[in-house]
């Protein structure tokens, strides 16, 4: 499998996944990789790939906290395996297990230590986490009235990004949202198509609020990985709906998926369609595999056609040109802000300026569009941000372009992570004048 969501930590540890998890956070430590590109070449199935990702995704949420505290018990930073035990053993002590569980930790970070560094290392391996353990266990929570470098250093996300969620959502809001991002994420899947599960899929799945949303149960990969295999579901979060939900596509349409890799949710809107023609557009690049593999699996009365290309320079698309389509979806890239806890890394890769130049490339996509809808036609902006720089900045400053000056907004909105029970988002629904 290969969810963008964190699977459900088994309850024993399961032998070997300890140690493949510190030599992924090595690489982590060490090269520019993203960590689920990391994690997908983890040698792992199941029960061992859960524990795998729960340690190491657990240990980059936590970074931020555990770095600053070894930081002020070594006088020189470890090597990286070494800073890596200590990341993990450090997050297994946040994660807590009961009496005697530091004590654990310690002798099995010493015991990983001799086996992945050397029996020098171990030593001090052994005296760190005694007093990490300590150390940990005495940090209180931050009170109400707190400054943004405290909550940073607690809930382990960079200063600059804290304060600037104290700007834009307040004290209270902001404290949720960096309790949420240090959540392990459950995986969710979606039915296909459209519908209820039958009374077997119910030992491994469990309803939402969410309607064809499901909460995948743990213990039960063989079971995911056959309704994966004959595509009766799809792993997507709930907060993708919405994007396709202010689409409203119908049967019969000619769509756009403009930013459609990996087809998550090109999927989507095919399975909602049922008919028509589908167009799943976005730049070359390797995400293109898992586009072509989603577009096998479209209903057999959508035509879909997967094009490598950029819409803002296209000049046809299986034969039509611009003014022809009656909606078009752009999932643009972001920041991801909005769902950092999935995307676990993601706060530490971020900078400053990251959202300006996101702002500007939305709005691009955006003019891009606009002028292959025909009059009276949808167009659809998405973003997993929950930025207003990325959102209600980009709404606005696409509607004083010339492109956006014939269309209108029709709605716009952002789903808090910490309000809504899923991942962040922000959609805003256009038409174009002239029907």
């Amino acid at each position: 499998m290969n969810p963008d969501t964190d699977s459900v930590p088994t309850a024993s540890h399961v032998p070997d996944a300890w140690p493949v998890a510190a030599r992924l956070l090595v690489r982590w430590l060490d090269e520019e990789v993203r960590a689920d590109a990391l994690l997908d070449t983890a040698q792992l199935t199941g029960g061992a790939r859960a524990r795998c990702q729960n340690l190491f995704y657990g240990a980059i949420r936590h970074y931020g906290r555990i770095e600053t505290m070894v930081s002020s018990l070594v006088r020189l930073r470890p090597r990286s395996r070494v800073m890596a035990i200590l990341l993990l053993a450090g997050y297994e002590l946040i994660e807590g297990g009961g009496e005697g569980h530091a004590a654990k930790v310690g002798h099995h970070a010493v015991t990983q230590t001799k086996a992945l560094a050397s029996e020098s290392e171990a030593k001090l391996v052994n005296a760190v986490v005694r007093k990490l353990a300590e150390g940990l266990a005495a940090q209180p929570v931050p009170g109400k009235i707190t400054t943004a470098a405290t909550l940073a250093d607690y809930y382990s996300t960079p200063a600059w990004l804290v304060e600037r969620w104290l700007v834009e959502f307040g004290a209270e809001a902001t404290r949720m949202l960096l309790e949420w991002n240090l959540k392990p994420a459950p995986v969710h899947a979606r039915w296909r198509p459209p519908g209820v599960p039958g009374p077997a899929e119910s030992e491994w799945l469990e309803a939402t609020p969410w309607p064809g949303y499901f909460l995948v149960k743990g213990g039960h990969w063989s079971e995911v990985a056959r309704a994966l295999a004959d595509g009766r579901v799809y792993l997507a979060d709930p907060g993708t709906r919405i994007a396709i939900d202010a689409l409203a596509p119908v049967a019969g349409e000619r769509i756009i998926d403009a930013c459609a890799a990996p087809g998550g949710k090109s999927l989507a809107l095919a399975d909602r369609m049922g008919a028509g023609l589908l167009v799943a557009l976005d730049v070359p690049g390797a995400r293109h595999e898992r586009l072509a593999e989603n577009l096998k699996r479209f209903p057999v009365d959508v035509s879909a056609k997967r094009v490598e290309g950029d819409l803002r320079r296209s000049t046809s698309l299986m034969g039509m040109g611009p003014g022809t389509f009656d909606a078009v979806l752009v999932d643009a890239p972001c920041s991801n802000s909005g769902v950092m806890r999935h995307r676990v890394d993601v706060k530490w890769r971020l900078q400053p300026a990251d959202f300006g130049k996101h702002a500007k490339q939305q709005v691009e996509l955006l003019c891009g569009a606009a002028r292959w809808l025909k009059p009276g036609g949808r167009l659809v902006y998405s973003t997993c941000s929950i930025d207003a720089e990325e959102n209600a900045s980009v709404t606005a400053a696409f509607l004083r372009t010339p492109e956006g000056r014939s269309f209108e907004l029709v709605t716009a909105s952002v789903a808090l992570p910490w309000v809504t029970g899923h991942d962040g988002a922000g959609v805003s629904v256009f038409r174009r004048g002239g029907a």
